[in-house]
């Protein structure tokens, strides 16, 4: 059949050249762009996941910069306290050289108070200096701010929190009592020895060391305990004398509590004490009850002469219902969601039950170092106040006791003992907050930049599958299409052509 007004061919081929003019632009498009899908017609369903693993990117790569923020702001914070910690060792070492009371003038002593005066102030000074950002970071900006304190707890340090609520109460549930070592001497009343010339001697040993000790007859239980006492420095062995009702003995505890103290009693020669109500009881119980001892080791029995021991007892108990770890009196737990440790009252250690010990209110540095924004990846970190003021510990005395006029300078020669002991403790309030920050940076920071950097990978790789052009596959659909448009353009001039054949009916 030969028509003119309607040319189907052509409407054919024009069709198709269309449909190859369009497959030859996208190709065109993907290959100048590099991406297989630009707007929502190309696929529907890839832009939608594509977009998502975009955003998830995005989170990506602001976590990861938050962690190295972290790190920055740690950075700064360990630069103040490593200068603390060599300002405290230097303070040991003047403490240690002014004991030396013989071999020093006054002058001396003068001059090493005035260095610790001057090491206290720069203490204080970088503490209220080490910033960033303005932000101060030793001065207790980043402690938690704590109410309530129980009257049973002394000491207590917040290391971490993570909460949603307003507070958060950190209650802990004792079930082992903390407990010092602990004998008890029953003599039957003043020493009788059998032999005057002869002495009663003992080993008193204890956490700290031990001492040989020897007594003469005539001497009473409290001259013995006051003789116990005048070494206790050295042993670690406190005594106590008790002398009522014809009962006359030495209590002996250890000067702290916990699993690390002991105390031990050596008799090394008895003096003919055979009495069978004379000799060395144990503890069945808690130490202090005398009503459950255990049975009597006379003074010249083995055991006597072999050594008698009584250990202590670390606190145990819960924290918030996670079990916590007991030292002496103090409790501690270390969770993702809550890092505190706390001591307690003689009382309050050997009291089971509960104890509501005191309430965090805030405070605290949180850092975001995971994309999605909830409690999970929040990290929370403490450091505390590196003031003076503030390191030491309630039971011995804080740093700046050993300023001039204060209790324990070194030019009125005010037990330097403790002096020495208050700056121990705060040279190990330092180390642990410097061990504790470098963990925090570690195994913390650096793992959460590691493995960020991988999901960063992963997630841009799975984006690029979905959303990036195949340019191997795409060049092969640019030469079809190309092919396509010159033969469908070409199809098009001939099907043009077609209806000037009906002229030849005409002639």
């Amino acid at each position: 059949m030969s028509r003119i007004n309607t040319n189907v061919s052509s409407l054919t081929a024009q069709r198709v050249l269309g449909q190859n003019n369009a497959a030859l632009s996208t190709s065109l498009e993907r290959l100048s762009t590099g991406l297989r899908i630009s707007r929502g017609k190309d696929d529907p369903a890839g832009l939608i996941a594509s977009e998502n693993l975009r955003a998830e990117k995005a989170a990506i790569t602001a976590a990861i910069g938050n962690s190295q923020r972290a790190d920055q702001v740690v950075n700064i914070a360990e630069g103040g306290l490593q200068e603390v910690s060599n300002l405290l060792t230097e303070l040991q070492g003047l403490l240690t050289t002014s004991a030396n009371g013989a071999g020093l003038a006054e002058s001396e002593k003068e001059a090493n108070q005035l260095q610790i005066d001057s090491i206290l102030q720069t203490i204080d000074r970088v503490a209220g200096a080490t910033s960033f950002q303005g932000t101060k970071l030793l001065n207790g900006n980043f402690d938690y701010q704590v109410s309530s304190v129980a009257t049973g707890v002394t000491d207590f340090e917040v290391r971490g929190a993570k909460f949603d609520t307003a507070t958060q109460a950190v209650s802990a549930v004792i079930t082992q009592s903390a407990q010092q070592g602990g004998l008890l001497l029953s003599f039957g009343g003043a020493l009788d020895l059998t032999n005057a010339d002869s002495a009663f001697t003992i080993e008193i040993a204890g956490s700290l060391g031990s001492r040989e000790l020897q007594f003469s007859s005539g001497q009473t239980v409290a001259q013995i305990a006051t003789a116990i006492n005048a070494v206790t420095s050295v042993t670690g062995v406190t005594a106590t004398s008790v002398s009522s009702a014809g009962a006359s003995r030495v209590e002996l505890a250890s000067s702290d509590f916990g699993s690390n103290e002991y105390v031990s009693v050596d008799i090394i020669d008895d003096a003919g004490q055979t009495t069978a109500t004379q000799g060395v009881f144990s503890y069945t119980g808690d130490f202090g009850d005398i009503t459950a001892l255990s049975g009597i080791d006379t003074f010249d029995s083995a055991n006597a002469g072999n050594g008698i021991r009584d250990d202590g007892q670390d606190i145990g108990g819960t924290i918030n219902g996670l079990f916590a770890t007991g030292n002496g009196k103090e409790l501690a737990v270390n969770s993702d969601f809550l890092d505190v440790k706390f001591t307690v009252t003689d009382t309050a250690s050997q009291t089971l039950g509960a104890l509501a010990a005191f309430t965090i209110t805030g405070g605290g540095a949180d850092f975001q170092l995971a994309a999605k924004v909830d409690i999970a990846g929040k990290v929370s970190l403490g450091i505390g106040d590196i003031s003076t003021r503030k390191l030491g510990t309630s039971a011995l005395g804080f740093l700046d006791d050993l300023a001039s006029g204060k209790s324990f300078n070194v030019v009125d020669g005010n037990d330097l003992d403790t002096a020495q002991d208050i700056v121990s403790a705060a040279i190990d309030k330092v180390s642990s907050t410097r061990g504790r920050l470098g963990a925090f940076q570690k195994n913390v920071v650096g793992a959460t930049i590691r493995s960020l950097g991988v999901a960063f990978e992963n997630t841009t790789a799975a984006e690029s599958v979905i959303r990036d052009t195949d340019f191997a596959a795409e060049t092969a659909a640019l030469t079809r299409n190309q092919i396509l448009v010159q033969a469908s353009t070409n199809i098009l001039s001939l099907a043009n052509q077609q209806p000037q054949q009906v002229l030849s009916l005409l002639g």
